[in-house]
């Protein structure tokens, strides 16, 4: 049984986070550190979007940036411009080769592909199985959706965030490329939360995602004739369907982070580093890890990593209410996009807030629904 320092369980965006973040500083230098997953990702499978003010850590590897961003319902619609944020995309084929590159270049990194079947925080270290192997590390870091109770408990609504995308490439130019569409919800609701997600990547290229905040799944070709429909209505007949994605991300309050040990963190999706009211994962990714990173140089108990803070609270009234009536779901984020400046929103959901422009952002909400969700909880 081979012995590390750390252990990083899984491949995704977390776990090649936080490995990359422990290359970059010399504290690690003189720590083994082990990389496990069934597979070394090499695809694009994913389609990574953030904002963020001025250059960051990932800007190397950026494939599109947008100084607009879109919203569009039936009551409110609006294009703005979102300086100083950007909107940045990230394909993750670039983003997977652009870290792989790199910690390949470390000789304190191993990089192995096995499955892992389970861990065990032993007190004072941690066994980890794969169906080869069975490996010994101090700390491990855990991305790898081993538990699936968050999916039976009761006590916090889980929704999902699915959907399915199309790249699609036209001979004509027909695409602004100068604007990012954020949420289309001029789609049928169907009783739903429903909207499109379009990210022109040229005049001629652009991404539509069909996406829903709902319980239940579709079928994937409901997900399709949606895209269809939005094409035509936007006049867009002929094109050609470059590549394809689909995904699901848990939406929920859930505690994760109940599952950590002294031992073992839960990180990424695994670990609820999900946006619970959006989805979004990979900024909030970033921020986790950069923490981590330096919460690990003064720190042996895993378990104390993190803290709730008020924005879990504003996310809990925010699904809970989205889970009981997911029908009033655009409405919702009209009233948002109306009544507040979007940089604010942006701000507001990136957890940067003050009370006040937190105060500010939650009464531009029906309150009596989120009353209601309130006395739900309390009593």
């Amino acid at each position: 049984m081979q012995k590390y320092d750390y252990i990083i369980a899984g491949s995704g965006a977390s776990g090649l986070m936080l490995a990359y973040h422990m290359v970059l500083d010399p504290f690690f230098d003189e720590k083994e550190i082990l990389l496990i997953d069934k597979e070394i990702k090499n695809k694009n499978d994913r389609t990574w979007c953030f904002w963020e003010q001025g250059e960051g850590i990932w800007d190397t590897i950026i494939s599109k940036k947008w100084d607009k961003i879109y919203f569009g319902s039936e009551t409110f619609s609006s294009e703005t411009n979102i300086s100083p944020y950007q909107y940045k995309l990230i394909r993750s084929k670039d983003f997977y080769s652009f870290v792989l590159e790199t910690l390949e270049q470390k000789p304190n990194i191993t990089i192995t592909q096995e499955k892992i079947t389970s861990l065990t925080d032993e007190g004072s270290i941690v066994k980890v199985e794969t169906n080869q192997s069975i490996y010994l590390g101090d700390k491990v870091f855990n991305s790898i959706l081993l538990s699936r109770e968050y999916e039976s408990q009761k006590k916090y609504p889980v929704l999902n965030q699915h959907f399915v995308g199309w790249f699609v490439k036209t001979s004509e130019p027909v695409f602004d490329c100068t604007t990012a569409t954020f949420m289309d919800f001029t789609v049928a609701q169907k009783e739903n939360t429903r909207f499109m997600y379009v990210l022109p990547i040229s005049k001629t290229e652009a991404l539509f995602e069909y996406t829903l905040f709902s319980e239940d799944l579709l079928e994937e070709q409901e997900y399709e004739d949606e895209i269809i429909k939005y094409l035509e209505e936007k006049g867009i007949i002929s094109y050609e369907i470059t590549e394809k994605e689909k995904g699901c991300i848990p939406m929920t309050c859930y505690k994760f982070e109940k599952h950590n040990s002294k031992n073992i963190i839960h990180i990424g999706t695994a670990g609820g580093w999900t946006k619970p009211s959006t989805g979004y994962t990979f900024n909030l990714t970033s921020k986790k890890v950069r923490e981590l990173t330096k919460f690990l140089k003064n720190n042996t108990e895993l378990s104390k990593f993190g803290r709730k803070t008020k924005f879990w609270y504003y996310d809990l009234l925010f699904i809970d209410l989205l889970f009981q009536q997911n029908h009033i779901g655009a409405s919702l984020f009209s009233r948002l996009f109306e009544k507040n400046k979007v940089i604010k929103i942006l701000k507001f959901l990136d957890e940067e807030t003050s009370l006040l422009e937190d105060i500010k952002i939650t009464t531009s909400l029906p309150a009596g629904k989120f009353l209601k969700m309130v006395w739900g909880r309390v009593f």
